[in-house]
């Protein structure tokens, strides 16, 4: 745990979140400023700055989130028409809390290019 990063402190129950899921390694919640309908963040529970901080050991953990990002799409309904998932990485993506999330944000119809 990061002590200055606001996900380990939300990870930890210092700041509260409005949680869709959490296991051990794992925790999703309510974006506090939505950009969709449903906009979830799933994060790893062990502290990761960003995609670029990731090694050969978190494989197995990165592949459990992605699994859970299609669960936690299957259960609040937003699978079937689709949905977008997104690792913004580092600044110049719009990385604002540096600990690895991923955005899934689904319930209106996207376009392409983002942005």
């Amino acid at each position: 745990m990061a002590e200055d990063c606001l996900f380990c402190k939300i990870v930890a129950g210092d700041i509260p979140a409005d949680k869709v899921f959490e296991d051990d390694d794992l925790l999703a919640f309510k974006d506090i400023n939505p950009q969709a309908p449903v906009h979830v963040l799933i994060i790893p529970k062990k502290h990761v700055p960003s995609l670029d901080g990731l090694e050969e050991g978190d494989a197995a953990l990165m592949g459990k989130l992605m699994v859970a990002a299609s669960r936690i799409a299957r259960d609040l309904g937003v699978s079937g028409a689709g949905y977008r998932s997104v690792f913004n990485t580092n600044k110049d993506a719009c990385q604002e809390v540096f600990h690895i999330h991923l955005h899934l944000l689904g319930g209106r119809k996207f376009s392409w290019p983002p942005g």
